[in-house]
């Protein structure tokens, strides 16, 4: 294989050529370079697929992982108005809803009974929040659950937590940890660039504080996902400079167990449908995502060596061809998925461990599950060696569904 992109690379844009033969050569990327690949198209472009492909089977090798889990997205109720979210309600609107601990319990224990290893907890921020909140809803689920990994509260949530509660983020991280989270979503991030989140989030987390408080989290051991959001206004320099500033992070903190692209998905969201944005577009088209997850393998693959795909947000079949492009993760199942399903995403709320299986054998790739810190559970290496779960042939209207949520007066957010 080297030898055959050796070959291919001669005939190639000598810039792109460079930064690729320097990736084959186990060393990093330039930000230059990365535009570079960002921008390219034709030729370069399947040459950096290529080129993340073999990375991704020399970090990797051929084993795609996924996890069991489950979505709590307890309260759409929120304090900001950022302009790609579809998800949160103002406190005043109806379709408020905030979900008790013992419902949010309730949630976790039925995922545990389905096989589920992980729930990943987040929400809006609801105005005049208990300080502890976070803090008690982790102590009432592993009380119940002491086994179960907390996947919870992204660097925004934990900043507003510790707010509430009149303590630094490093003591309400200490909290936390104690109260069993056992990873934090490095979600919140966007585009790590300041001018432009005061553009699509005015108000929301300062870049500065969500580096921060990721420090200041894998300094604690509590190790965190990374991601960015892109398809809106950003350009292939930011987009760069995003990576290598995560990357940066992980060479002093080896705190990263991920790096997670999300395409903004535009149907629902308000910069959008209002255009309170100038020269929005429509999300990242299909070149777009392919590269973004090739470029990121490319960038970080001496540092972060899972580069995860988001069937919510690209479906089924743009996920399997991500496998051929440095992705080597396939997420979770989810079961249930309200954020990117309040935004127009199309794809569904679960996916069974069966039926990802199925697209990474289609793939041509090993399926395998795996625990949230990337330990492998069990790998299928062929059909005889599956065994249907009980999620499997559950029924995923037995879950319910953001659209019947937000409807329920059970769960009515009470205006304070």
């Amino acid at each position: 294989m080297q030898m055959a992109l050796d070959a291919l690379l001669k005939s190639a844009d000598p810039v792109v050529a460079s930064a690729l033969g320097r990736a084959l050569d186990g060393k990093d990327v330039s930000v230059d370079e990365a535009v570079a690949l960002f921008d390219s198209t034709g030729l370069e472009m399947s040459l950096t697929v290529a080129v993340a492909d073999e990375l991704r089977k020399r970090a990797v090798g051929d084993i795609v992982t996924y996890v069991v889990n489950r979505n709590i997205n307890f309260t759409n109720v929120c304090i900001k108005q950022c302009g790609f979210c579809a998800f949160s309600r103002d406190f005043r609107e109806e379709e408020g809803y905030f979900l008790p601990n013992e419902e949010i319990v309730r949630r976790a224990k039925e995922a545990a009974s389905l096989g589920a290893t992980e729930v990943c907890i987040q929400a809006g921020l609801p105005p005049k929040m208990d300080g502890h909140l976070y803090v008690d809803i982790c102590k009432a689920v592993k009380k119940e659950l002491p086994d179960i990994h907390i996947h919870a509260f992204s660097p925004e949530e934990v900043l507003y937590g510790a707010v509430r509660s009149e303590t630094s983020t490093n003591e309400y991280l200490k909290m936390l940890k104690e109260a069993g989270v056992g990873s934090l979503p490095g979600t919140a991030a966007e585009i790590l660039n300041q001018p432009l989140r005061d553009i699509i989030s005015p108000g929301r987390i300062k870049v500065d504080e969500w580096v921060s408080i990721i420090r200041q989290a894998h300094a604690l051991g509590i190790p965190t996902t990374s991601t960015i959001m892109y398809g809106h206004i950003e350009n292939s320099q930011q987009k760069a400079e995003h990576i290598a500033l995560l990357r940066d992070i992980q060479k002093e903190t080896h705190g990263f167990t991920e790096f997670v692209p999300l395409s903004f998905v535009h149907t629902e969201a308000p910069m959008y449908s209002h255009r309170t944005v100038d020269n929005i577009r429509a999300g990242a088209d299909g070149f777009e995502v392919i590269k973004m997850h090739a470029v990121a393998r490319i960038m970080l693959n001496n540092h972060i060596p899972n580069i995860q795909v988001s069937w919510v947000k690209e479906g089924a079949r743009m996920s399997q061809l991500l496998l051929a492009a440095g992705a080597n993760d396939f997420g979770g199942t989810l079961i249930n998925e309200s954020i990117s399903t309040a935004a127009g995403a199309q794809h569904g709320q679960l996916m069974r461990p069966k039926e990802i299986r199925q697209l990474i054998r289609s793939a041509g790739r090993i399926p395998a599950q795996r625990s949230t810190s990337y330990k492998l559970l069990k790998v299928y290496k062929d059909e005889g060696d599956d065994d249907e779960s009980a999620l499997d042939s559950a029924d995923p209207s037995q879950f319910g569904s953001y659209q019947q949520l937000i409807k329920l007066d059970k769960f009515r957010f009470k205006k304070q």
